[in-house]
């Protein structure tokens, strides 16, 4: 008897993931509870293991394919048929809604890009009941209740018409009149084109809505050799926050110098005592503590704007974000309660969550929460940043190169280790000048190592 594996609720609100590894093949007997699928969500990796036994069937998924909640990846035979006798008869059945990659590619709520409209159309067009409650997860719930949408006017594009977070942000920017709809336009070209080839196909609204996808892209290959790539899951929870943060926040952004040579000399002194423990005393850890101090000191910039409720949301915890370079995109894990953990539990904080974003380890929970973010680029150069919020935060500071800089002191020009730093913050809540004290009250803190030690 033929039994579907779907893909499984993995929580969150999350509502589809991007296939990166397929550990079996058509024809292979698998065991229950045997891991058969390797998947990505918005940041993390999750490994899924079939609930069954038997003979696979039907493998309806391939690497780099994006999948919704719902879609039947995998068929199993639980009574052991074999893969050529189960093939006679899925050719009798009626197809799923998921298609194979050959037909076309799966869009955000399993609406298809390309191949036979007629299965994309029966999953955009699912409609859901307008007069009980509508079928939404609570985090899409929520961010639409911060945005003044009624959930009962959007159009659904999930399994049964439930309402994903990709519906709302088409609704925001498009309003009613635009349902999701499968794309007439014809699939992607293969991955390198040459000169001459067909056109590359243009952005499905439904699954890049932050791609600008009312405007056709010109046919690159017709200038050189082009080559096509599946945009991961990081770099669409990347691109859909960057876009809802520049288009909801009015962005202000303030520089200042912080004197750091007193600091630097007192982190190298001490660092090599806890060196012995283990321990790594970093700049990043000194300015998120520092960070911290001048938070409890302006907790305007430690809060969030409700628009729908005309309300600020002030927070009375101190939960920073550090972003990190990792090799699949940037991750933000936050450091909880800042402001009562010392410079050495900070930093061992600071370097086990490092470590995990670069692992790809981390939980989505060590990624939510944050009240303030932290970005340190200096390791890589630059003079100047204007970093961007992360939504609902309301301010960020980015961290430029450390530089020995000749500095005027008691009319002497001497040389000091000058640290540049960029806060971005949102001028609905931070005024410039609160803004500008803010930045100073940091500056305070890294010129002045003893008076952050004492910081709470």
């Amino acid at each position: 008897m033929a039994k579907e594996f779907r893909l499984p609720d993995l929580g969150e609100g999350i509502h589809e993931a991007q296939i990166i590894n397929v550990l079996v093949k058509e024809g292979d007997r698998v065991k229950e509870d045997q891991l058969v699928l390797e998947v990505e969500t918005d940041k993390a990796a999750v490994e899924l293991p079939v609930p069954f036994a038997g003979v696979i069937t039907k493998l309806n998924v391939q690497v780099g394919e994006t999948v919704s909640v719902g879609d039947v990846m995998i068929v199993v035979d639980g009574d052991g048929e074999t893969a050529p006798a189960a093939k006679t008869r899925e050719a009798a059945a009626p197809k799923v809604a998921t298609a194979p990659a050959s037909a076309g590619i799966m869009g955000r709520g399993g609406a298809q890009v390309g191949g036979d409209q007629g299965v994309g159309a029966m999953v955009a067009e699912a409609p859901h009941n307008r007069s009980g409650p509508v079928p939404a997860a609570p985090a899409v719930r929520r961010w639409a209740r911060e945005q003044a949408i009624d959930l009962r006017r959007v159009h659904g594009t999930g399994p049964g018409g439930r309402i994903v977070r990709e519906d709302v942000e088409r609704f925001k920017i498009a309003g009613p009149s635009a349902p999701a709809a499968p794309s007439s336009k014809p699939a992607a070209a293969p991955r390198t084109s040459a000169p001459g080839s067909a056109p590359a196909a243009t952005p499905d609204p439904v699954a890049a809505p932050w791609a600008g996808a009312d405007e056709p892209l010109p046919d690159f290959s017709q200038w050189g050799p082009i080559r096509r790539e599946k945009v991961t899951q990081i770099r669409k929870t990347i691109a859909r926050q960057m876009v809802r943060s520049w288009s909801t926040i009015p962005h202000v952004t303030h520089g200042d110098e912080a004197d750091v040579t007193d600091l630097e000399l007192f982190r190298k002194q001490h660092g090599e005592v806890l060196a012995d423990q283990g321990a790594r005393l970093t700049l990043t850890a000194f300015i998120v503590k520092a960070v911290a101090g001048a938070l409890s000191r302006f907790p305007m910039l430690n809060a969030s704007f409700d628009s729908a409720a005309s309300e600020i949301i002030y927070k009375d915890y101190t939960h920073i974000g550090v972003a990190v370079d990792s090799p699949r995109g940037l991750m933000v894990p936050v450091i909880r309660d800042v402001q009562t953990k010392g410079l050495l539990a900070i930093s061992q904080e600071l370097k086990e969550m490092a470590d995990k974003a670069r692992e790809f380890k981390l939980d989505i929970a060590q990624m939510r929460g944050g009240t303030f973010t932290v970005t340190n680029v200096g390791s890589l150069g630059g003079t100047v940043a204007t970093p961007m919020i992360n939504h609902p935060e309301v301010a960020i500071l980015a961290v430029g190169r450390l530089a020995l800089k000749p500095v005027v002191r008691n009319d002497e020009i001497v040389p000091r280790k000058i640290l540049p730093l960029f806060l971005s913050f949102d001028h609905r809540v931070v005024d410039g000048a609160d803004g500008a004290r803010f930045m100073r009250e940091v500056v305070s803190f890294l010129e002045n190592p003893l008076n952050l030690l004492l910081a709470s």
